[in-house]
């Protein structure tokens, strides 16, 4: 092996395993965190980049081929679709009366609950 297949291999695994991490982060962000907007953007965030770090580790480890350019056909599908599910589950929660829980202020704190 060359010292450029080498540094190709390496690249590649880097952001498969980066990818895979930031989409295993979003799949338990949506079953850890406690309401829909907060699970809302633990799916939309690290999923839309461990999408394009897993498409873009897939695409070096083929190297220029038709793989490659089928994976960044499939790369431009997701990263316009997703993104813009997401805006449209946020608008319906949002029309159907589900609003997000206001932080008190400017500090950002939570306001207190008296008993």
């Amino acid at each position: 092996m060359t010292t450029l297949e080498i540094l190709q291999l390496a690249l590649s695994w880097l952001f498969i395993l980066s990818g895979s991490f930031f989409t295993i982060v979003g799949a338990v962000g949506i079953l850890r965190f406690p309401d829909f907007w907060s699970r809302l953007h633990a799916s939309s965030i690290p999923e839309s980049a461990g999408m394009i770090l897993l498409f873009l580790g897939m695409g070096i480890q083929s190297g220029f081929s038709l793989v490659t350019i089928k994976l960044v056909i499939i790369g431009v599908f997701l990263f316009i679709t997703g993104p813009t599910s997401t805006h449209a589950v946020a608008n319906a929660a949002l029309v159907s009366g589900l609003r997000p829980r206001e932080a008190d202020g400017l500090t950002g704190a939570e306001p207190e609950q008296s008993s």
